[in-house]
């Protein structure tokens, strides 16, 4: 069987606008078999007699994004979130494809037999497609190659204390032997380091905001970050991924790093480019993250560099939890669990701040998904609308507004800052490998998850 999408805005590769076409998927194989330029609807669709034709009109035909920092917490903590609830949530904001961060579940995502253990537990409930990152901690460097001979993208650590045993942050002298083994692969940190030179902050009022965000300053970053860049220098056959930037005092130090072609990568977050430190009552948890959210200036700047091309991508990095590990009763920033939770919200976030600024949906598609395809290693078959890549598309209606409510949201713990917000720019349907996957005239309803294991 062939579905056959036709519109009058396909947004093929390479260009910032979309144009008319029409893409057709092989079902058997889930593989685009044919691209052709113009829009075939209209009485062309009305005598066609394929069952599998979808005239989208007007609306706006994407290729599937990819979110590269997803935390899904199963098995373990899947009543934090779960792959039928993540993965589902995905499906209804264009994400077609998500890897799964290694920390979070238990056991986490450090050996070959764990990963197998997650994988076992996601058989069956992926509405999209998912792939794995592993995660490198002290002591386990001889895993690292058995992971990524198990299937594993590449790997995460930490730089400062996750406060979570099973997944403790490694050492400048880790690193060392970590990436001598794992050449021609992808270390992603988190980059935040505690230094002899951080000074140690103490907070009088755990409830107020801006004490804080001054308990993770920017120096956290920058310091992480020159380490960061001397490694890879080191070993320049490992590439270098920042994840979750929020400290644009750190530019300078990424943009001479790739101008010294290093092999570095960098990614921010929606909540860094859509929201703003002055903004964020005291006591409100639902916004605490870290790196931290910061100050509107600081929001800029990080526009700024996405715009030039020093950040490369931007990710949702979900991270959800029960909602009374968010400490709403107390607004206890110091107790409350750090994540903001925002899967299927992200296209329209980026699109409402992003038309701001003279954003064209190209740019967001090439931020939201190519760029995250290339971090992943998909980039030959995800991200974008070319024969032979998967049938992984959206349709998308960029002038719907909705306001955030929890109806919109399908992720388990059903607690965002966005809620109250008003977004442009909706999905309507979502398709992996050529299968309807979400419709949002019916949910889910009539469906089966058909995502596949990367």
């Amino acid at each position: 069987m062939i579905l056959t999408v036709t519109s009058r805005n396909v947004l093929l590769p390479d260009l910032d606008q979309s144009t008319p076409a029409t893409i057709s998927v092989d079902l058997r194989t889930g593989k685009i078999i044919e691209v052709l330029l113009g829009y075939t609807g209209g009485a062309v669709c009305n005598e066609s007699r394929e069952s599998h034709f979808v005239d989208a009109g007007d609306k706006v035909v994407l290729p599937g994004l990819v979110d590269a920092h997803v935390h899904l917490e199963e098995p373990g903590n899947q009543n934090w979130e779960g792959f039928w609830t993540g993965t589902q949530a995905a499906a209804t904001g264009g994400v077609t494809t998500l890897i799964d961060m290694p920390v979070d579940s238990n056991p986490p995502t450090t050996t070959p037999g764990n990963l197998d253990i997650k994988r076992d537990s996601a058989r069956g409930q992926c509405w999209v497609d998912v792939g794995f990152w592993g995660g490198a901690i002290p002591q386990n460097q001889a895993e690292l190659r058995p992971l990524l001979s198990a299937g594993a993208r590449g790997f995460k650590c930490f730089l400062i204390d996750t406060d979570i045993e099973e997944f403790p942050c490694v050492s400048e002298c880790d690193l060392h032997k970590h990436m001598s083994r794992i050449q021609n692969s992808v270390m992603i940190f988190h980059a935040e380091m505690q230094s002899n030179s951080s000074s140690a902050r103490h907070i009088l009022n755990p409830r107020s905001y801006r004490e804080f965000l001054s308990s993770r300053p920017e120096e956290l970053e920058v310091d992480a970050i020159t380490l960061i860049t001397r490694l890879q220098a080191m070993y320049p056959s490992v590439s270098c991924h920042i994840a979750h930037l929020s400290a644009a005092s750190a530019l300078p130090i990424i943009r001479a790093a790739k101008e010294h072609g290093l092999r570095l990568s960098v990614e921010t977050c929606f909540h860094y480019l859509c929201l703003s430190a002055e903004d964020i009552p005291d006591g409100a948890t639902e916004y605490k993250c870290t790196p931290p959210i910061r100050e509107d200036s600081n929001r800029k700047l990080l526009w700024d560099a996405l715009l030039d091309g020093t950040i490369d991508s931007v990710v949702s990095d979900h991270s959800p939890c029960l909602t009374e590990m968010k400490e709403l009763e107390s607004g206890d920033f110091m107790k409350a669990w750090g994540g903001v939770s925002s899967l299927g919200l992200g296209l329209s976030l980026l699109w409402t701040e992003g038309r701001k600024r003279g954003v064209s949906i190209g740019l967001i598609i090439r931020w939201m998904s190519t760029k995250n395809a290339e971090l992943a290693g998909l980039s030959s078959t995800k991200g974008q609308l070319k024969v032979g890549y998967d049938g992984d598309l959206v349709i998308w209606d960029p002038e719907a507004e909705f306001k955030v409510s929890k109806e919109h949201l399908y992720f388990k713990n059903k607690l965002t800052p966005y809620e109250g917000m008003t977004l442009s720019g909706l999905v309507h349907k979502t398709y992996v490998r050529g299968r309807l996957a979400y419709d949002s005239a019916l949910g889910f309803e009539g469906l089966r998850p058909s995502g596949e294991l990367l």
